[in-house]
């Protein structure tokens, strides 16, 4: 069984690329607000929201277990409406070595297409894959993009 990985999901949403990017890049303190029962908080430990190298604290809840992850923003691309953060600390570390996510919105005729990608290195074989924190990635997309198109 390989110890690196790569999964992917497409989540369609009503609302815009860019407004999806920013509440991941410049808001992700309003998520919380916008996906309660998934994201219990996230707080800005270093930097400045919306820059890269910034450290976020996150309180989430996945698979019923209350969770912590330390990130740092390791790439933005406002033209691209792409993010990528790194897992630094927290409970996925348990699991993997290393764990990155990639967010980006892409526009279409309506709304965008918001696409996932979970890059990982595990600690053994043993390991599951992590399907249900893809799936808890789409869940939060769908709660975000209510929130947003609820502000229109």
């Amino acid at each position: 069984m390989a110890l690196t990985g790569k999964i992917e999901t497409d989540v369609d949403i009503k609302a815009s690329a860019t407004k999806f990017h920013e509440m991941f890049t410049h808001k992700p303190h309003h998520i919380s607000n916008a996906s309660s029962s998934n994201i219990q908080g996230c707080e800005l430990h270093e930097g400045d929201w919306g820059t890269v190298g910034t450290v976020i604290y996150w309180n989430y809840v996945h698979d019923g277990k209350a969770c912590v992850a330390k990130e740092i923003v390791e790439a933005i691309d406002a033209e691209k409406n792409l993010v990528t953060f790194r897992v630094i600390e927290g409970d996925l570390m348990e699991h993997y070595k290393s764990f990155l996510l990639t967010i980006q919105a892409n526009p279409k005729d309506e709304g965008c297409t918001v696409h996932w990608t979970l890059e990982y290195e595990k600690h053994h074989g043993d390991i599951t894959d992590p399907h249900t924190l893809l799936q808890f990635c789409a869940e939060v997309s769908k709660d975000i993009d209510a929130h947003l198109t609820a502000e229109a």
